[in-house]
């Protein structure tokens, strides 16, 4: 059982990433998906989620209407999408799962892939 998370990188402000959130040994579709993320000497904060029940999402403040969080089925992964970045969204990014279906925003993550490093400067 796994959770692996890629696609980060060094890119300019303005510019985009997408991150992807691969799960194996279970099925993504069932649980809800968080992405997270921690900059160097802050807290970490959920940045983004989908809940399995409905698709419903979360985005905090700081990250709508630039990032987008989806699921893709066939491969069993999730994904967040993140254009106009900017030098505060650097951080390690993290994805995480919960079996709480229901809603995803502060719901109980119990299992977590290793984070993948956003660095967002010119």
């Amino acid at each position: 059982v796994q959770l692996q998370a890629s696609g980060g990188g060094l890119v300019q402000p303005g510019g985009s990433l997408r991150l992807s959130c691969a799960a194996s040994g279970f099925i993504l579709d069932l649980y809800s998906i968080g992405w997270f993320r921690q900059a160097p000497g802050k807290e970490r904060e959920e940045v983004s989620c989908i809940s399995s029940y409905d698709g419903s999402t979360y985005y905090v403040d700081s990250v709508k209407g630039r990032f987008s969080i989806s699921r893709e089925s066939a491969k069993n992964t999730a994904y967040l999408q993140m254009n106009s970045l900017k030098p505060e969204d650097t951080a390690v990014y993290y994805c995480a799962s919960s079996r709480l279906r229901s809603r995803c925003q502060g719901a109980p993550y119990n299992f977590w892939g290793q984070g993948t490093l956003v660095t967002v400067s010119s």
